[in-house]
């Protein structure tokens, strides 16, 4: 995606006008009295707001003019629901809708399925989220949005975290000057800790200790899965005698570990 293309959806980005917070309050009394040319005005003079915001989602591979026309939509519905009265700036509360509605475009056209129920409840609980914070003008805990609800906490956290869309380990999350920070730097891994490290060498030098057979019985067992009728079959020998030679092998091991 590239956000530093110039014209999006035939908007030329180089030359997007920008408001004054006075201006955007000026306009905003016309809007609300059903000025259709001062709601334009408005519209044009916050586009510079869409473009910053979708620049956060420029890691995603979608096309820049949707991720565009997505977001005109989210501004949209913020200008419909914004009140003055709550007295905050425009973009503090265009913020969150915007960015709200381009992570439901993204979740609708993501290729992991959720179940439809996690999904309404998802989206009943974004709505209640966007309602709390028109209403409060913060943004609301998980408990009040579980008691709007009428649904467990529980149940919401993991109905969010359900349609939460998937980041790249290669998404960087820290960048000062020199060498960014990536997701993957992030992800540890509990295999290769030291002392799964030195459990390895000490079962790779124990299964030294033991002949061919026990071995060979030990790698069918335990790394093929089989039963010991299946070895017994397999190597030529009675179940008790595979059996046999198991739990001896195995007391070896456990003697040199």
């Amino acid at each position: 995606m590239h956000v530093s293309k110039v014209e999006i959806c035939g908007v030329n980005t180089a030359k997007l006008p920008v408001l004054t917070n006075e201006e955007m309050q000026a306009l905003f009394i016309k809007i609300k009295a059903g000025d259709m040319e001062a709601r334009e005005e408005f519209i044009q003079g916050n586009l510079r707001l869409v473009l910053s915001i979708i620049q956060r989602f420029n890691r995603r591979g979608e096309p820049v003019d949707d991720l565009f026309q997505v977001g005109c939509i989210g501004l949209i519905k913020a200008i419909d629901n914004f009140d003055l009265s709550h007295n905050v700036r425009f973009s503090t509360y265009a913020v969150p809708m915007i960015i709200g509605e381009i992570r439901r475009y993204l979740r609708d056209n993501n290729s992991i399925r959720v179940s439809r129920s996690l999904r309404d409840i998802a989206y009943r609980a974004l709505q209640v989220r966007d309602q709390l914070i028109y209403k409060n003008s913060r943004e609301p805990t998980i408990i009040e949005i579980s008691e709007a609800l009428d649904l467990p906490k529980e149940e919401v956290v993991f109905a969010l975290e359900a349609i939460q869309e998937p980041i790249s380990l290669f998404e960087p999350i820290f960048h000062d000057s020199g060498d960014a920070i990536f997701v993957m730097d992030q992800v540890r891994d509990e295999k290769e800790k030291d002392d799964h490290w030195l459990r390895d060498i000490s079962l790779k030098e124990a299964l030294k200790k033991l002949n061919n057979r026990e071995r060979e019985i030990l790698n069918l067992r335990f790394f093929e899965g089989k039963t010991q009728m299946e070895v017994a079959d397999e190597i030529g020998i009675s179940q008790a005698q595979v059996s046999r030679l198991e739990k001896n092998a195995l007391k070896q091991m456990r003697r040199f570990i």
